[in-house]
């Protein structure tokens, strides 16, 4: 077509992988001719649900991880320092709790495994009196604050930091280079920079890829003035939960599925959760807390007895906003099936009483909230998973194309690195030790897909 238009490189999905990705072509690496596709607003599919947190706190086998997150919250707190903080980064950590003297002795050998990965130095406080000390986290900011985690075995001491969990509560690990941070605008920034750097973004649907003798040749695209053709030699796949159907484009079937994931923003006026909170995650399963009547009432119910079951740990919730905000934002992923993804994603109207019934375990002064709970704002949205929860980066088996997905529940804290990395890909630099791991290739080795047989824990939130 005499009139196609033309890119050095086209990248499929505005949120926040994508724009990653297109700001470290263009801003980092002088890529020209960059352009970003997506029938929706830039950053919101899924980008915008996030509870918008950062960890290094990850589980082997491997340091990739580890070495992903530090090198992506290296890159957040260069944007924060050269923002004025313009993204709202702080650095309160998580807060891991259990009421279960087993998990205890899991903490101690999991934090020092973590430590050896890279996360940091691990110190145990026992209520001894050569007990290492204690720094609380700075509320709002992230500068010059602990690295690694603290290890609380002493209840007593657990009731004088963290006086609003419960009694039951026998071990607490805060990790502490985690946060959270203004997502919108991390995105917005890197977004605005890249189209000074000439990135260009269209609003239209990618209906194919053209890649003809197994090599890119351009994309097909619908927008609202009719479909139109896109030469290109690299195409790259950000489309989040869609990363299937677009890669079916290519004639690929990739190691990905969705989970519907869901967060609840509650306005805590009774002041139940400290305003300088970290974000707090229980680790044990539980079973919600019923009256008789209530258990009566459920078991005559056959679609509603699911609800007397057991429900999965990974709980939790951190505060929101600043000033005179009370809001909180309250999560739990008890629906853990794949599912295929409907956009807008559907409700589930019993998902606010169910995670405050299942935080009354966690903090039991949120029972107040039990007979007359505020109207919550419920939104969500899919994560996209490898069966070992770990990202797709890097290059396809199609000469031209490139993935960047599977970034399950972390594709902000991840996304400053992992754009780093595709960068890195498409531009020829040298690579990081941490590659490897994430690339669609992995799969093809037997070792590797041995080793899935035997995973563990995938550090899913």
């Amino acid at each position: 077509m005499p009139n196609d238009k033309t890119a050095n490189v086209v990248i499929c999905g505005a949120g926040i992988a994508g724009i990653a990705t297109a700001y470290h072509l263009s801003v980092e690496r002088g890529v020209k001719n960059v352009t970003l596709i997506d029938e929706r607003p830039p950053l919101s599919l899924t980008s915008d649900k996030s509870t918008e947190a950062y960890r290094n706190w990850w589980p082997g086998p491997g340091n990739a991880m580890v070495s992903l997150m530090n090198r992506s919250i290296d890159l957040l707190e260069d944007m924060a320092r050269q923002s004025d903080n313009r993204i709202l980064l702080n650095r309160r950590g998580y807060l891991y709790a259990t009421g279960n003297p087993q998990r205890a002795e899991i903490y101690k050998q999991a934090a020092a495994e973590i430590s050896r990965l890279g996360a940091g130095q691990v110190r145990f406080h026992t209520g001894s009196s050569d007990d290492p000390s204690y720094i609380p986290a700075a509320p709002h900011d992230f500068e010059d604050q602990p690295n690694g985690a603290d290890v609380f075995l002493d209840q007593e001491l657990i009731r004088q930091r963290f006086p609003y969990l419960s009694e039951r509560t026998v071990a607490v690990l805060h990790a502490r280079r985690c946060g959270w941070f203004s997502g919108q605008q991390l995105g917005m920034m890197m977004l605005e920079e890249a189209r000074a750097q000439g990135v260009q973004f269209i609003s239209g649907r990618v209906e194919d890829v053209d890649a003809r003798n197994n090599c890119v040749q351009g994309v097909r695209v619908r927008t609202e003035q009719g479909a139109e053709r896109i030469a290109a030699d690299i195409f790259i796949n950000a489309a989040g939960p869609l990363v299937n159907e677009v890669g079916a484009m290519l004639g690929l079937e990739l190691p990905v599925f969705n989970e519907l994931h869901l967060k609840l923003n509650f306005s805590d006026h009774l002041k139940v959760i400290p305003r300088d909170a970290p974000m707090v995650i229980w680790e044990d399963a539980q079973k919600l807390n019923w009256s008789m009547e209530e258990v009566d009432f459920l078991v005559e119910d056959p679609e509603m007895r699911w609800l007397l079951g057991k429900f999965p740990s990974g709980i939790h919730l951190r505060p929101e906003g600043h000033g005179e905000s009370q809001a909180v934002l309250m999560l739990w992923d008890y629906h853990k099936e794949p599912v295929p993804p409907i956009i807008p994603p559907p409700d589930d109207p019993d998902y606010p009483e169910v995670v405050l019934r299942g935080l009354t375990t966690v903090v039991p002064a949120l029972q107040a909230y039990l007979n007359r709970m505020p109207k919550p704002m419920i939104d969500g949205g899919y994560y996209t998973k490898t069966k070992e929860n770990r990202p797709l980066i890097g290059p396809l088996p199609v000469d031209g194309a490139y993935i960047i997905s599977a970034l399950s529940g972390y594709g902000l804290m991840a996304a400053p690195a992992a754009g780093e990395l595709l960068a890195s890909h498409i531009a020829g630099d040298a690579l990081p030790d941490y590659a490897p791991a994430f690339l669609l290739s992995r799969y093809e080795d037997p070792a590797y897909q041995q080793m899935l047989e035997n995973w563990g824990d995938v550090g899913q939130l």
